[in-house]
């Protein structure tokens, strides 16, 4: 696109001929008024006929008066504006760009040479400046490092998170553990043909950590804190266990970061200031599936002893020979009795021993209610049970609970039912125990209506339960006693249906809770820039300054510029900016098939081939994907209208909308630099001494434009630009907003 048209410059070109005009006339009346009448007559009479060649002669003048002083005008007269640009530019740039003063007038050559000169002093200073700021950050960089050393070699996943839920840290441990849970829950991110989209990194700085956790298990995790620290507890956490879209069951320990100073940011809780929060993760399924092994092969060895000793104790008695003395006879079958008396003992106490480790081994840990019920159903179907409906779940009711020998328990039972009595259908019902508020919840096993007789439940209830085809050392009995529960069997003739009712404990509430230990060393918490970012629900998009917020820069490449008439999208590339940085860590990057041909003239400029797009998802798969990755972040994009239009034409057909703000640096270009001839990427890149890599590929391009966007940042400061509100307010005010496609 080209700059406006300069209203300085036609007023220039125009201002000769008004003046000429004015002078001619001015000229005309002086004389006529000098004149008598009959004298005007006659001078009238003759210049009649030649009125054509007098404005024939003005405007020949005329325009070449004004191609001349239009001329000098953008020469001289516009020469400072766009000086005065160049050196805002340069004035937070790095250092060594200098003003190019060749081909300038005089007077503007001479006005570069000598912001030049100001511009070498400047840097003197300022390298002599960054000389001591480096050595006085010597000792807290030694200190950083120890941090990123202890971190990286922690065995436990740790994530450290502001009160947005924003990722500040996180260590090597963490980024793969999330990695395996993306990988284990792709099949909740495959198109319709089972296609897997991916793209995106997981964990990344400046990403919420509500991608992955559910948000009110952390607020449900704060607010047990909340409680403990107004009692005045040293040491406040809160454990909880959750179900990831996948079905893995981590278990998380939750600390508060208190902020430095009561004056610092943070929210208060009843006094208390925290700047956020730590995250420990562990993946519980392998561990709780590890130590299940390990009880079925003690389970097992035990029971093959025991079987030996049988065996041992028949052969004894085969060697009752009469040919032997009989004194001999019975001191040999006395100690052989005596020796697998004590060998059966032993192996007896062994067992009860192992029995009562596995019954009180593993803790009770919080857990959602609608979390447990959906797991315990994808439980029940892989096993090869039944269809299981969970639409009777009360989801405000939490559980504290060991959900892995749960899950069992309830797996056990149903593959019972399916197994003995042929049940096709089941259901899953939660709900408060009645009388409501006595700290117990009913978790119902439902299925149509069977004769059943209460032999058969008993020997259920006390059969060892079976997972993955072998028997384990736990019943479902001792697993509602590891809980404090109990189970029934009920009919419910109304309804023509039966069901086993589970009386389990629930959470409770967050300051009745047993606070698990803490140990007393802890690391130090470093001041990281976004610990000083407040909360987003504590002011609006539009109130916020532009360096609190973080921004999802990205690009589409299409199949063609007209959106309104069937041209796709076949890529999506974009990167975040959070506290004013490029994370170039955290990228989403896809290929889309359009189902539709690709112009070759469109692939001379992308280089996207028809055949790498065959194989890839739909844009109705893909944009829901894209759509979390930019959640709870501004857009940002180069001529945003034009990619914004794309995908508003999407909604109807995907149900995703993008809600939040949106700038474009097309616009903010035009708010920072109006004289400037230019406002594509290329040339705002040059301008601001940003390399251009990777250009016309979708991610090459958000990471030109973010960068781009990094650079503007303190230039729109310097405006007085600090609020969202006040840099979208400028940006409808250029030209250049009211291009529409």
């Amino acid at each position: 696109m080209t700059a406006p048209l300069d209203r300085a410059s036609v007023a220039a070109a125009l201002a000769p001929g008004a003046l000429l005009a004015a002078v001619l006339l001015g000229a005309a009346v002086l004389l006529g008024a000098t004149l008598a009448p009959a004298e005007r007559g006659t001078a009238w009479a003759l210049l009649e006929p030649r009125l054509a060649l007098v404005f024939l002669l003005w405007l020949v003048a005329s325009l070449a008066a004004g191609s001349a002083a239009r001329r000098l005008w953008l020469r001289h007269g516009s020469t400072a504006g766009r000086l005065a640009e160049t050196v805002q530019v340069l004035r937070l740039s790095p250092p060594g760009r200098r003003l190019d003063a060749e081909g300038q007038p005089r007077g503007a050559r001479a006005l570069a040479e000598a912001v030049n000169a100001l511009l070498a002093e400047r840097e003197e200073l300022l390298g002599a400046i960054d000389r001591r700021v480096a050595e006085a950050a010597d000792g807290i960089a030694q200190e950083r490092n120890r941090l990123a050393a202890l971190m990286a070699e922690l065995t436990q996943s740790v994530v450290v998170c502001n009160l947005d839920g924003r990722v500040l840290l996180f260590n090597a441990r963490a980024r793969l553990q999330f990695r395996a849970l993306a990988e284990a829950a792709a099949h909740a991110s495959t198109d319709a043909q089972g296609t897997p989209i991916g793209g995106a990194e997981p964990l990344a700085l400046g990403r919420s950590i509500y991608a992955a956790l559910d948000r009110r298990l952390v607020a449900h995790a704060l607010d047990s804190v909340q409680q403990r620290l107004a009692r005045g507890a040293a040491h406040a956490a809160a454990t909880f266990v959750t179900a990831t879209r996948g079905g893995q069951l981590l278990r998380v320990q939750l600390a508060p970061v208190r902020a430095p100073s009561v004056s610092g940011a943070g929210a208060a809780l009843d006094g208390v200031v925290l700047d956020g929060f730590v995250l420990m993760l562990d993946n519980v399924t392998h561990d709780l599936g590890a130590e299940l092994q390990r009880d079925q092969a003690l389970h097992r060895l035990v029971e093959g002893q025991r079987a030996a000793l049988g065996n041992l104790r028949a052969a004894v008695e085969l060697l009752d020979e009469p040919d032997l003395p009989a004194a001999t006879r019975e001191r040999f079958f006395g100690v052989v009795r005596d020796e697998i008396g004590t060998m059966t003992k032993r192996l007896h106490e062994a067992t009860a021993s192992g029995l009562q480790q596995a019954r009180t081994r593993w803790p009770l840990d919080d857990m959602l209610g609608a979390d447990l019920v959906a797991a315990a159903a994808r439980r029940i179907e892989a096993d090869g049970g039944p269809r299981v409906n969970t639409a009777d779940v009360d989801g405000t009711l939490w559980l504290r609970v060991d959900s892995y020998s749960l899950l069992q328990a309830l797996s056990h039972l149903a593959s019972r039912l399916a197994g003995e009595y042929g049940i096709g259908r089941m259901a899953l019902r939660l709900s408060a125990a009645a009388p409501a508020g006595d700290g117990r919840v009913w978790l119902d096993l439902v299925w149509p209506v069977q004769a059943m007789s209460t032999e058969t439940i008993t020997a259920w209830e006390n059969e060892p339960i079976v997972a993955a085809g072998e028997a384990t050392p736990l019943s479902v009995r001792d697993v509602l006693g590891r809980h404090g529960g109990t189970l029934w069997f009920e009919r419910a003739r109304a309804r023509q249906e039966a069901f086993f009712r589970l009386l389990l404990p629930s959470a409770g509430a967050p300051g009745q809770r047993h606070e698990p230990a803490h140990a007393d060393s802890r690391p130090e918490f470093y001041d990281f820039e976004l610990f000083r970012h407040g909360s987003a629900a504590s002011a609006g998009w539009l109130e916020r300054p532009l360096a609190e917020l973080a921004y999802t820069v990205f690009d589409c490449e299409t199949t063609g510029l007209l959106p309104a008439s069937g041209d796709e999208i076949i890529q999506i590339g974009a990167t975040r900016v959070v506290a004013g940085k490029l994370r170039r860590e955290s990228v989403f990057e896809q290929l889309v098939d359009p189902q539709r041909s690709v112009p070759e003239a469109g692939i001379a400029i992308h280089g996207i081939r028809p055949e790498q797009l065959a194989c890839q998802p739909l844009i109705g798969a893909v944009l829901p994907v894209f759509h979390a990755f930019a959640a709870d972040t501004v857009l940002v994009a180069h001529n945003a209208a034009f990619d914004m239009r794309f995908l508003q034409l999407k909604e109807a057909a995907t149900g995703v909308r993008f809600e939040q703000p949106v700038l474009d640096t097309l616009l903010l270009s035009a708010v920072l630099h109006p004289e400037q001839d230019s406002h594509r990427l290329e040339a705002i890149a040059e301008r601001l001494g940003v390399p251009v890599l990777g250009r016309h590929t979708a991610l090459g391009d958000a990471m030109v434009t973010a960068e781009v966007f990094v650079k503007m940042l303190p230039l729109l400061r310097e405006r007085g630009l600090v609020t969202l509100g006040q840099v979208l307010e400028a940006s409808r005010a250029t030209w250049l907003a009211r291009v529409q496609y």
